[in-house]
């Protein structure tokens, strides 16, 4: 049927029977009477709008961090038939009573902020390359085969690396090609291999926002610098790291929270002194249920370190904005 047709079955001109299903369902009087009730005002289309990213945060984000405050509260969880269940804290302080578990704690929010300042380091680079050296046409094929490697989970990629850095790896076998080493170096169940396997998973969730803050940066300013007298560091100094705060923001706000929440990758790829605190508090859930408390109030414990980390980061990020203004 003619595009005319199915305008004129949408005004209800037309026998429903010469209409597609589209234009039957627009011309169905119900369904009128619905639409126009739904965007009679910009405030019900918000709210029609709003409802299912609302419900999508409540019952997936929110609503599983309440359950978890809930089980934290608890002093026994699941509880038994007959038991009373009562609320307590003690959960919450057994972690600052024992410091056996402060070292995983905090080695987990160094390990994050490092591997999260080595990410920037290496994906900024590539980020500006794609942004500001390959032609738009080029970009979403580079783009796309960057992505490829995002589409395997993360355990597949996890081994990937164990594939390479293990004493038979790819990384010991050209090195020993080249004559550099003699015996296999041992990277793997190290510091050194969980960073690599961490900043490997993570990459994306940096260059993506860097990314797209260096493709909205204007060549025109960096050409104006250059035109004064700037070198290539001071131009990148000056004009565009100022000018891709907000991707540098972005980036490293992901990667940091993401990264103090990995559990497979440091147990495949670290060893007993990279123990994080995702494995400790794992360690409360393999157990019998009465310490599934003392996990969910270890978990929200990390959860409320890591936002008020990133908070802190993002007040300086702002301030950063501020004065680069000025």
């Amino acid at each position: 049927m003619s595009y005319d047709a199915s305008a004129r079955a949408a005004r209800g001109t037309v026998p429903a029977s010469d209409a597609t299903f589209w234009g039957r369902l627009a011309g169905w009087g119900p369904y009128r009477a619905m639409a126009s009730f739904t965007t009679a005002s910009p405030r019900r289309q918000f709210i029609v709008l709003a409802v299912f990213p609302i419900l999508w945060v409540l019952t997936q984000h929110l609503g599983p961090m309440v359950q978890m405050l809930r089980v934290s509260l608890t002093d026994a969880y699941p509880v038994a038939p007959g038991v009373e269940q009562h609320l307590t804290i003690e959960h919450y302080l057994k972690f600052f009573q024992d410091p056996l578990f402060w070292q995983p704690f905090f080695r987990t929010l160094i390990f994050a902020g490092v591997f999260t300042f080595c990410t920037l380091i290496l994906t900024y680079p590539v980020a500006y390359f794609l942004a500001r050296h390959v032609s738009p046409k080029n970009r979403m094929l580079l783009l796309l085969l960057l992505l490829i490697p995002f589409w395997v989970g993360e355990i597949v990629r996890t081994y990937a690396i164990m594939i390479l850095l293990g004493n038979t790896g790819a990384v010991n076998l050209v090195l020993k090609w080249f004559g550099l080493i003699d015996r296999p170096i041992p990277f793997m169940y190290t510091s050194f291999s969980m960073g690599v396997g961490i900043v490997y998973l993570t990459a994306l969730y940096m260059l993506l926002p860097l990314y797209s803050a260096l493709e909205k940066l204007p060549k025109s300013l960096n050409e104006a610098a250059a035109d004064l007298g700037a070198g290539a560091w001071t131009r990148f100094r000056r004009v565009t790291l100022p000018l891709t705060i907000e991707g540098i923001s972005s980036g490293c706000t992901l990667v940091f929270l993401i990264s103090t929440g990995f559990y497979a990758t440091p147990v495949l790829l670290g060893g007993p002194s990279t123990t994080v605190f995702a494995e400790t508090i794992a360690g409360f859930f393999h157990v019998a249920g009465t310490q599934w408390p003392t996990g969910a109030a270890f978990a929200i414990i990390m959860f409320l370190a890591a936002l008020c980390i990133t908070a802190a980061f993002q007040r300086l990020m702002t301030m950063l904005r501020k004065g680069d203004k000025t």
